[in-house]
């Protein structure tokens, strides 16, 4: 399918433009609804690499990790995180041991009783074990050994120092019961998996979504509300409907231009949670295809993308980003403050005369594929408006959310828009995105490299390494900064803008707390109705 960037945008005014002030606030006695941006659910399982956005909204509910950032932002220093699973931490002078006291009497959902140091270890070694293929597996990859001291004891040993450990490679690693993975298999865990979390699943269902019921031996009290039902949405105009009529109480917002101030003007009593700053939106230039491998051709494509514009067209939602880093976050470049050359300051005339010099007077072709999404399908379409400009013709397709995660997963894409949240630890988006044990590969066994930096072309892992084997913060920041200069040369990956991801919230629905920052899903055990 080919959209133009009128008839999206067309496409998701019409859809604010449905809502009416008397029919959206109606009253309902269903559970506490949300209505997400995907097709359908595609698995429940925390180990399973390549869900979508909609998938973890169900498994944040289901399941817990050792610790925790508070309610609706990001744990920042050291200090910020919270137990959760865990009663206490502690950790080395060197910052490499790390030793978490484990609740006691804490309980699996469906009888599968107590959580013990056996199912930690359990879960972590799945996510080490490099046969076995798991969601964001180089986020372990620091990690030496995992043991059990005692029933209610674990021991983290690292290869190289990490303040911002629990950042990463604790926050992320939610906790599954042995017992029941070995009973229910991979593939069960799909769609009746087992947690220790305020939820548990009655149903998983391609059409009617996600129900969750408040699981009674919560360790920390019951949810605030009985049953949450996660539903799924694609298409913006249905979803913005059954808001609008209150069938459901949230939905994932319209990241396109236009759509809060179409939704405030008719409905102003609508509540937007977002988060800042949300998700890094970043471009993956796939180093092994022709014209791709030329850094020529890479530097066109930067000189033609205007990211001010792109921003400006989300009024208030998005922050131009220079690297790889969001503005907000330690580690990330300012456009003064780097060399002239690695400024790209917008210039279609130079890009030009770039790809003629890389052999290409008439200019490129570039074919690449994209999600039906709002907001990949919005900055994509934006983005080959400002190419054509400088001889790009990107011969763009938008696709379904879920399949286009299945295509890229299987190396399958050229031009590669990566949308995530990343937690506050410098490190992480170079390890992820970049680094090669994290090189993408065709038969669906890789992870999120998909420029193939550093397979393809020389890249950055021993300054990577280096950076993680930094204790003093301060230090570690400069060498982020460096790295971010280094991937300016290469071009491997763009970062576009930071935007914030919105939930649109009818307001009979409490939270319980501010949403600030944090990822692109939230704990709703405290939400209630009001």
């Amino acid at each position: 399918m080919t959209v133009s960037r009128r008839s999206f945008v067309q496409k998701t005014s019409a859809a604010a433009a449905t809502l009416g002030a008397p029919a959206l606030f109606a009253q309902s006695a269903s559970p506490i609804s949300i209505a997400l941006a995907s097709r359908a659910p595609t698995t429940l399982n925390p180990f399973q690499p390549g869900r979508t956005g909609g998938d973890n909204w169900g498994i944040f509910q289901v399941f817990d990790s050792l610790v925790t950032s508070p309610n609706g932002t990001f744990a920042i220093r050291p200090q910020d995180f919270r137990p959760l699973l865990a009663e206490s931490f502690t950790t080395s002078p060197d910052a490499k041991t790390w030793t978490y006291k484990l609740r006691r009497g804490v309980q699996f959902h469906k009888g599968f009783g107590e959580m013990t140091s056996e199912d930690v270890v359990f879960t972590y070694m799945r996510n080490l074990d490099p046969k076995i293929v798991t969601f964001n597996k180089q986020v372990f990859s620091n990690i030496e050994s995992v043991t059990a001291e005692d029933k209610y004891t674990v021991v983290i040993k690292l290869k190289r120092p990490d303040p911002l450990f629990n950042g990463g490679g604790v926050a992320v690693a939610f906790i599954v019961s042995r017992k029941a993975f070995e009973q229910l298999g991979n593939n069960g865990f799909e769609t009746a998996p087992i947690g220790t979390g305020p939820y548990q699943v009655d149903s998983f269902s391609a059409t009617d979504g996600v129900h969750l019921s408040a699981f009674p031996g919560y360790f920390g009290g019951p949810a605030a509300t009985k049953n949450l039902h996660i539903r799924f949405i694609a298409d913006t105009t249905a979803r913005t409907l059954a808001f609008a009529s209150g069938q459901v109480d949230m939905i994932e917002g319209v990241r396109a231009p236009g759509w809060i101030p179409s939704m405030q003007q008719r409905s102003p009593k609508t509540i937007f949670d977002a988060t800042a700053p949300g998700s890094f939106n970043l471009l993956h230039l796939n180093i092994n295809r022709a014209p791709l491998n030329d850094v020529r051709v890479r530097q066109a494509i930067r000189l033609c993308i205007n990211a001010d514009q792109i921003t400006a067209a989300y009024k208030g939602m998005a922050t131009p980003m220079v690297g790889i880093i969001a503005s907000q976050f330690a580690g990330s470049v300012k456009k003064q403050d780097l060399p002239p050359e690695l400024q790209y300051n917008h210039d279609p005339k130079k890009a030009k005369a770039l790809l003629a010099e890389a052999g290409h007077p008439n200019g490129v072709t570039i074919p690449c594929f994209t999600s039906q999404r709002e907001d990949y399908a919005s900055i994509m379409l934006i983005i080959q408006e400002q190419l054509r400009a400088g001889g790009i013709n990107l011969d763009l397709k938008v696709i379904d959310h879920a399949t286009m995660h299945a295509e890229n997963r299987k190396d399958r894409n050229s031009i590669i828009l990566y949308s995530s949240s990343f937690p506050p630890v410098p490190t992480q988006p170079f390890q992820l995105l970049l680094a090669r044990g994290a090189e993408v590969k065709a038969d669906g066994t890789g992870a999120d490299n998909f420029s193939h930096y550093g397979a393809a072309i020389p890249g950055l892992d021993t300054l990577i390494e280096k950076a993680q084997d930094e204790p003093d913060f301060t230090k570690r920041v400069a060498l982020i900064q460096f790295l971010e200069k280094q991937v300016l040369r290469d071009l491997p990956l763009l970062g576009i803008c930071t935007l914030s991801y919105v939930i649109a919230r009818n307001p009979r629905v409490d939270l319980g707390f501010p949403v600030k920052s944090g990822y692109a899903y939230w704990r709703l055990d405290k939400a209630k109705r009001v």
